[in-house]
């Protein structure tokens, strides 16, 4: 399938707390590779994803799709009625963007190899 989802991301407002509740109620194990983000990411197999703070907004799950050009489906995705939250980022581990589909349901997007 193209385009599958790759990640999920549970974040509010205490990182730590969420991390433990996640892993106490389905055995899940994080790294928090970056403690300034509070972000601890899943070790175990499977689709990956992570549980952290909220950085000065209000916390969320989603889950995010891999595409080739997160601009253009961005472009596609506001054409379609959906709203960037979230512009395209490049950051040293990902390149990502957020959106809320015409619902207002968060969803990310990440660049994949694919």
């Amino acid at each position: 399938m193209a385009n599958r989802v790759g990640w999920f991301e549970v974040v509010g407002q205490d990182g730590e707390k969420l991390r433990s509740f996640y892993g106490d109620v389905f055995s899940w194990k994080f790294n928090v590779p970056s403690p300034e983000m509070n972000y601890g990411m899943t070790e175990d197999a499977g689709i990956g994803g992570g549980i952290g703070q909220a950085q000065g907004g209000p916390g969320h799950a989603t889950f995010y799709v891999g595409v080739p050009d997160p601009q253009a489906a961005l472009d596609k995705i506001e054409g379609a009625g959906g709203k960037t939250v979230v512009p395209v980022t490049e950051m040293e581990m990902v390149t990502f963007a957020m959106f809320t589909d015409p619902e207002g349901h968060l969803v990310g997007l990440y660049k994949s190899d694919d």
